[in-house]
This record gives C-alpha cells, structure tokens and sequence, in this order.
C-alpha cells in the first residue's frame, strides 16, 4: 500500500515539474497576456491525456492498476491544473474581466471535454 503512496507521489512530483515547465514555456512565447494561456493549454493537453491513457491503459492493454493509479492520478493529476484555472478566473472576476474570466471558463470546459474524447478517440485508433 505505501509503495502505491510513493509512484503516486513521484509520478505527481514530475506532473508539477512538466506543468512548470509548460507554463514557463508558453509564457516565454506569449509574453505576459491578460490571458491564461498557460493554464488552458495545459488543461487541455492533461484532458487529452486522461483521456488516451484511460482508454490505452484500461481498455486496449493489461496495464497494472498500480501503475495506471500513479499516472493518471499522480502525473496528470498533477499536471492539469484547476486549483489555478479557478484562481486565475477568480482574479478576472475581481479585477471587473468578465467578458476574459467567462471566455476562460467556456475555452476550458469545452476544449477540455473535446480533449478527452479526442484522446479516447486516439487510443482506440491506435
């Protein structure tokens, strides 16, 4: 049980150094913008994600429950980031961007859920 704890842990451990890693990146493209691009590519990507894993790992192959635990669990849970997509959305509501923080919850929602079937739609085409 606590080797489970642990591959769940480190495998969060590199979700959050990989959404680092993508927000620093995209920010380097962007520059600073009123809005998250960072934040809504990342959701995005770990909704695909999510997606082809569940299908890849519980459908098309014997994946041991352990390790499909530790990375869908531990890295993209990790990696997506709704704590800061509501935060961000929060500061646009504070700051009087409503017409941004609502684009920002549609965007997310609906390329969110587009990823996922995107992903299981990938999985099982491959």
């Amino acid at each position: 049980m606590l080797s489970q704890y642990l591959a769940v842990g480190l495998a969060g451990f590199f979700g959050a150094i990989s959404r680092y890693a993508v927000g620093v990146y995209v920010r380097s493209l962007m520059g600073a913008t009123a809005f998250p691009w960072g934040t809504l590519i990342v959701n995005t990507t770990g909704s695909f994600l999510i997606g082809f894993l569940v299908v890849t790992a519980g459908e098309r192959l014997s994946v041991d429950s352990g390790i499909r635990m530790a990375v869908i669990v531990g890295f993209v849970g990790s990696y997506t980031t709704f704590s800061m997509f509501s935060l961000e959305t929060f500061d646009l509501l504070a700051k009087g961007s409503w017409f941004v923080a609502a684009l920002n919850v549609a965007a997310a929602v609906v390329l969110g859920l587009l990823a996922v079937y995107l992903g299981m739609s990938a999985a099982r085409l491959a």
